[in-house]
């Protein structure tokens, strides 16, 4: 039995607002796998990122972990000190590829400079051994070693992807979250970017959870994936299961929106209506009113994960 790297239950994590507590992350229960690609999709708003932020015991003001655990290794992590997080779990055991590098890097440093700097904090390193372990890793990610010297500015969209996926890996972290690192770039750049996470998963045996809202992506480098809606996991189970024999009402929707190459589709399958305010959610299933097979207990009473086939677990009362 392979050995699991992360288990995260319950968890729920609420942005606190004035009109009321934002129900981004709403009793999600999975776990992680050594070596393994779980995917993470779904619509905009649906809290994706926002899992990926809390899993790193950082989410983002006013957001707040209110209930669940988050084990990483065995060590649960929910209510550790900020400094021990800071020190001992953030990009030594977990590290996130943040949505879109042209943000992620401050234009007024080096490459280099950034990149050195977690390598002196963590793990007491002098300044040139620092920037040679930077220069192996954008080596590692198709780049120039002199990349270093340069500035953010300096750098065309792909590139930069390069450079945080390169700083992502610098601590060699046990679990990778990558959220949306292909959102902006050029589909030829997408496919580059695809094809080296798939070689830096094989060649460094990264657990990562993959976060995007395009599908097709995903089915080039998950082994597993889970659907999420209005802050909850509606489906989870092995790729080929979620995308031959999707169990969900939305999943199902949201593969019939697919273009297809090598098929004829008539007419492309579109969700009508559109996610719900996480303040004051449906009750019941969150699906419901946007569900062509809605009945009165959707409405009424909230479905849990149940197993459909093997490893492959949905809610929903069709089931």
């Amino acid at each position: 039995m392979a050995k699991k790297i992360l288990e995260v239950k319950n968890l729920k994590m609420y942005y606190f607002t004035s009109r009321g507590p934002v129900k981004a992350v709403d009793d999600v229960t999975f776990d992680l796998e050594k070596g393994e690609v779980l995917g993470l999709a779904g619509e905009s708003g649906c809290g994706k990122s926002s899992i990926g932020f809390t899993l790193m015991g950082m989410p983002q003001p006013p957001g707040r972990i209110v209930g669940g655990s988050i084990k990483i290794d065995g060590r649960e992590i929910v209510g550790l000190p900020e400094d021990v997080l800071r020190k001992e779990i953030r990009w030594q055991k977990i590290s996130m590829i943040f949505q879109g590098a042209m943000n992620a890097l401050n234009p007024v440093y080096t490459v280099g400079y950034q990149m050195i700097e977690p390598l002196i904090y963590h793990k007491g390193m002098e300044r040139e051994e620092a920037l040679d372990r930077a220069m192996k890793y954008l080596e590692m990610v198709g780049l120039d070693p002199e990349v270093v010297y340069r500035y953010p500015h300096e750098l065309s969209g792909g590139m930069k992807q390069r450079v945080v996926i390169a700083m992502a890996l610098l601590l060699e972290p046990d679990i990778v979250i990558a959220d949306e690192p292909t959102t902006a770039l050029d589909v030829v750049v997408q496919a580059q970017i695809i094809n080296l996470m798939k070689r830096l998963k094989k060649k460094l045996g990264l657990s990562m959870i993959f976060i995007t809202h395009d599908l097709s992506i995903l089915a080039e480098i998950s082994d597993r994936v889970a659907i999420m809606y209005a802050g909850k996991i509606v489906e989870i189970g092995p790729s080929e299961k979620i995308y031959y024999e999707p169990a969900h009402p939305y999943t199902q929707k949201l593969l019939a929106a697919i273009p297809r190459l090598h098929e004829d589709v008539e007419k492309l399958e579109f969700i009508p209506g559109s996610p719900p305010n996480l303040i004051n959610p449906p009750s019941g299933c969150r699906f419901h009113p946007r569900c062509p097979y809605v009945m009165d207990r959707c409405k009424q009473e909230e479905p849990k994960l149940i197993e459909v086939d093997k490893d492959h677990y949905a809610a929903c009362w069709l089931l």
